[in-house]
């Protein structure tokens, strides 16, 4: 199997890189409104917890080590789009598969955090702050798991060298969406998390 990726195949006269760029750009501009309403609603509901637990619960020390390895994933994407780029197929795959595996382990963090919330009595059902919490890290946690399963479709890709940059899944475009869902989770992170202690 060759190291080398499959070579770019570029059309000039239809060459739709650019509109399927600003097409992801469009994408990543709806999902800034998405996720910023339903930040929103979560700072109108943070204090109504009713008879519930509320953020008193929260394990900072866990959350920013899981945190941590999510906002890790961002460098190497970076470097998996950089291999791309120099057509190394293997250092492609090795860096795709390092992101979808921090992405993996985030998203294990995050399922094990919710049982122990479960567990202490914080559910969608306890109270308002409970829904908008749920709701909030819960779809940010779906966007990732649609991330890391785009990873390793390209992973796979890689394998037979269908990896292209002008159409198909594509590195570039897959790496903007994934450092969008990181720097989303920072601002979660801030917001949900270390301005209720």
């Amino acid at each position: 199997m060759s190291s080398q990726a499959a070579p770019v195949e570029t059309h000039d006269h239809h060459d739709i890189r650019p509109i399927r760029k600003a097409a992801m750009w469009v994408f990543l501009g709806s999902e800034c409104m998405f996720f910023g309403s339903m930040i929103a609603t979560f700072l109108l509901y943070r204090n109504e917890t009713g008879d519930g637990p509320g953020s008193e619960i929260f394990n900072i020390p866990f959350t920013s080590a899981s945190s941590f390895v999510l906002l890790m994933s961002s460098l190497t994407m970076v470097l998996a789009h950089n291999a791309f780029e120099k057509r190394d197929a293997r250092t492609t795959r090795i860096w795709l598969g390092a992101t979808a595996l921090l992405g993996t382990i985030f998203l294990a963090g995050q399922i094990f955090e919710f049982a122990e919330f479960v567990h202490e009595g914080l559910t969608l059902s306890t109270s308002s702050f409970g829904s908008a919490f749920y709701m909030l890290t819960g779809f940010h946690g779906a966007h990732v798991a649609i991330g890391v399963m785009m990873l390793m479709a390209m992973f796979y890709l890689s394998l037979d060298g269908r990896l292209y940059d002008d159409r198909g899944l594509n590195v570039e475009l897959v790496g903007l969406y994934w450092h969008f869902v990181d720097i989303v989770w920072i601002v979660i992170f801030t917001v949900v998390y270390l301005l209720q202690v």
